[in-house]
């Protein structure tokens, strides 16, 4: 029974990886057009990417990927699917990729809203645990979930049945989700009122105000907690105090408005809250293992005429 059922994982996985390579047309990230749902494609390994996790299920169907968070280490592969129930700044890298054997993965967006009409309508899910767990995990991917990750991808191949459609399979995706032996996790920062979903306001608080002075106390007042409470909580579910977490919200996004938008370091540190040039650079240094102005150049692709070295 078991090496059939492996059987059919096994060509679940090559059906998924087929359909992938179908609505991929280039390298990295892309679009589809069900707006939850991004496909990705890599024929080489990349170097770490420091990046933000919105929540969201990531299957990989071809390949192998690194996640970094705090200094904790998450490998996924086709046998295990990777979940984020909250917005995290991670380090990403692609192990495994060939040409002839791309990387080939999804990420799907998780709807909270959703997520919270579910446990409405399904009840608890599983014992509750005696406290918060951290909320990038990983569980093993069982065939209900594959075939329903599938279904979704299908309608693909028929545009006009996504919008109707699309929602009934991302539903069973996020009942099944539920249901797994790690559900409890998403279960806990959907409850309302509950104190995983209060660090939920607490991290959404921090991204709508990351180039603010972060004043623990009145972060703590806005979601009910205690300032110890918040600090214990905050760092159980994303591995990070809420100034770690606000000063990684930072440093990325000077990143991108120097790479994107071409800001100088000095301006791109100021925008994100940074008043000491110095301290922006050394902990840009940190973070992204070079200073700003060396590390947006090595990531910025040569100029017309040149060759890279």
């Amino acid at each position: 029974m078991t090496a059939s059922l492996d059987a059919r994982l096994a060509e679940r996985q090559a059906e998924l990886a087929s359909l992938i390579q179908r609505f991929t047309s280039g390298e990295g990230l892309q679009p589809t057009a069900i707006a939850e749902l991004d496909l990705a494609r890599l024929s080489e390994p990349s170097p770490p990417m420091q990046t933000l996790y919105k929540p969201s299920l990531c299957i990989i169907a071809q390949g192998r990927k690194t996640i970094h968070l705090a200094g904790e280490q998450y490998v996924y592969d086709p046998l295990n699917y990777l979940v984020a129930s909250v917005t995290l700044p991670v380090a990403g890298q692609v192990m495994e990729a060939t040409p002839q054997q791309p990387y080939l993965s999804l990420r799907l967006d998780i709807d909270p809203a959703l997520i919270t009409s579910l446990i409405a309508d399904i009840g608890p899910v599983g014992v509750p645990s005696p406290g918060p767990k951290r909320a990038l995990y990983l569980d093993r991917l069982e065939l209900p979930l594959l075939d329903a990750v599938i279904r979704l991808l299908q309608l693909l191949e028929t545009p006009r049945d996504i919008a109707m459609l699309a929602p009934l399979a991302m539903r069973e995706i996020f009942y099944r989700l539920l249901h797994s032996p790690q559900g409890q996790r998403l279960h806990e920062i959907a409850v309302v009122d509950s104190q995983g979903q209060r660090i939920v306001r607490a991290i959404e608080w921090l991204n709508a105000r990351y180039d603010q002075p972060l004043r623990i106390e009145e972060l703590a007042r806005a979601v009910n907690l205690s300032p110890s409470t918040l600090h214990h909580r905050f760092k159980a579910v994303t591995a990070l105090s809420p100034l770690q977490y606000q000063k990684q919200l930072r440093l990325q996004e000077a990143r991108r408005l120097m790479l994107c938008e071409g800001l100088e370091a000095a301006a791109a540190g100021y925008r994100v809250g940074y008043e000491s040039p110095s301290q922006f650079s050394r902990e840009y240094s940190r973070l992204f293992g070079a200073p700003p102005l060396r590390d947006i150049a090595r990531m910025r692709p040569p100029a017309q005429g040149q060759v890279a070295s």
